[in-house]
């Protein structure tokens, strides 16, 4: 069913029935048209399948003006019949696994003072201070906000800026010349970039265009990825092959798959489209890309390529993809307050015409203006705040793995540091940037697998960043990545080397030296567990 909430509904203390077709009544542009899925009890699971999986759905903020515009009597429930509220955890660390021990950052303030001004202010209010002293634009440039982060994504400014010019930013303006790309390939543009409301969106999407444009087959999942691609993959369509380890040696079997259905089925192409991480969450692993696009132009599958993790401020990956996708929630954004994702068509690639007519044809901008305007905002120096945690990275990887037994340290309570630096890199330095004065990187994101789970739970317990499951932050985080993703499924998990202590971190834009002292004493807490655990 759809429901059409407007402004004037609020002021009419009702919600008005509408026919969406004609509208006289309500013609501004703050109204938002909401589709809501009716569905049996028993059929919640596949529903939940849908909502956890493929990304789409109503932001935080969408709903919240959403709300904002239904009449009070909708949105306010009765307080008079219900208990005062108390603190339900006294104002402690009630985990201590998401914690930060109470030295190392601000306390939050008492309950008592948990009633800010900020929690007391109007929508517009909050909007205005955004406005006037954030870097937010106002809400009338979304349209401009959203060009400015295609051009981003595209790679075609020839000088990105901070500034903003007449409320407008200077790299939305409708008239801006903007150059070649410097994604790899030099005749991509803005218009070969499509944003939706989260990264996991542009999977699902990406995988859907394939299935609407190429003949019907299987697809391939190309190294361990994040959950939700994989599910999407498998639960949707005719079904997925998947190759976990992602490593040179799969490709061999891979290509006696393709073989073998090709022989089989000699007119259509034996899979879909492949699916690759770049390099891959949370094992860091980097494909071969050369050799899986040689695949591709031989059977004829389409290749989409996650680059959240990569990034293509240091990587190159287009090239060798149909699409490229990513969740410009992560890095791109780095506040962790607004998500986003970007699809990119290649047009250099052969079944480009068709991709595009379809996505012309069916691509329906759901991209809440809001969220625009946020993710416009946060992404205007993501160029340089990414070279800082590349090198933060970096010197975070060299320093651990210089205590592991991959390392050489035998005696070591620190197994592997699993970075593009040391996994795989033969492949990706094949599609790591390397001109001059803006080379590439190794991005952000490691993780760490320890000698034995107390020394796992110690090295966690013991760092002194923020805790989370999120990655591409400008702050450090931690996760036990398995247990948060795959608990369920662990064995599973554990035979393609993601082990259930595995310690996932996205390094921030702290000062080195601190970073390192917080990594050495983590260090040392496992060193002291593991000893006493054997002792």
């Amino acid at each position: 069913m759809s429901l059409l909430i407007c402004p004037e509904d609020k002021a009419n203390g009702r919600i008005i029935e509408r026919d969406i077709r004609n509208l006289p009544d309500c013609s501004s542009t703050a109204s938002v048209n909401v589709h809501i899925v009716l569905f049996p009890s028993d059929a919640f699971p596949i529903a939940k399948q849908f909502w956890q999986h493929t990304g789409m759905g109503m932001s935080s903020r969408l709903a919240e003006h959403c709300l904002a515009m239904l009449p009070d009597e909708v949105t306010q429930t009765k307080t008079s019949s219900s208990p005062p509220m108390t603190p339900r955890y006294n104002g402690k660390a009630f985990n201590k696994h998401y914690s930060v021990k109470p030295h190392s950052k601000p306390t939050s303030p008492p309950p008592s003072q948990l009633h800010s001004t900020e929690e007391t202010l109007e929508a517009d209010h909050r909007i205005y201070l955004e406005e006037r002293y954030g870097r937010n634009l106002p809400l009338a440039f979304a349209a401009s906000a959203k060009r400015a982060l295609r051009r981003r994504v595209a790679g075609v400014l020839i000088h990105d800026t901070t500034h903003e010019h007449q409320g407008e930013p200077v790299a939305g303006e409708q008239n801006l010349v903007v150059g070649p790309s410097s994604r790899g390939v030099a005749d991509v543009s803005e218009h070969d970039v499509y944003l939706y409301p989260t990264g996991m969106a542009t999977i699902w999407n990406a995988h859907h265009v394939a299935l609407a444009t190429r003949p019907v087959a299987k697809s391939v999942c190309f190294g361990f990825p994040y959950t939700d691609t994989l599910k999407v993959l498998q639960k949707w369509g005719p079904g997925c092959h998947f190759f976990g380890g992602g490593v040179d040696s799969e490709i061999d079997e891979l290509e006696a798959l393709l073989e073998q259905e090709a022989a089989q089925n000699p007119d259509t192409p034996p899979v879909i489209a492949l699916f690759a991480e770049f390099p891959s969450n949370p094992l860091l692993r980097s494909a071969n890309l050369p050799r899986l696009r040689a695949l591709a132009d031989k059977y004829d599958f389409l290749i989409v390529i996650d680059e959240t993790i990569g990034n293509f401020v240091n990587v190159e990956v287009l090239p060798y993809a149909d699409i490229v996708v990513s969740s410009l929630s992560k890095v791109f954004s780095g506040v962790a307050n607004v998500m986003g994702g970007s699809l990119v068509l290649n047009p250099r690639r052969k079944h480009y015409a068709a991709l595009k007519k379809y996505m012309d044809a069916n691509f329906e901008d759901l991209y809440y203006d809001e969220d625009a305007i946020y993710m416009e905002r946060n992404s205007r120096d993501f160029q340089q705040r990414i070279r800082i945690i590349d090198e933060n990275t970096t010197a975070a990887c060299d320093f651990l793995r210089s205590r592991s037994i991959a390392g050489g340290v035998t005696s070591a309570v620190l197994k592997e540091v699993f970075y593009p630096k040391y996994i795989t890199l033969e492949n990706y330095e094949i599609c790591r940037i390397k001109t001059p004065g803006a080379e590439g990187g190794y991005g952000g994101l490691f993780s760490l697998t320890f000698t034995s789970k107390a020394a796992s739970e110690a090295f966690f317990d013991a760092l002194e960043c923020y805790k989370g499951p999120s990655l591409g932050t400008n702050f450090t985080l931690a996760c036990p990545f398995t247990i948060l993703a795959h608990f369920a499924e662990l064995d599973w998990a554990a035979q393609y080397g993601v082990e259930e202590g595995l310690v996932r971190i996205t390094v921030g834009m702290e000062d080195t030296q601190l970073l390192l002292r917080w990594f050495d004493v983590a260090l040392k807490a496992a060193e002291a567990a593991a000893n006493l655990a054997t002792n």
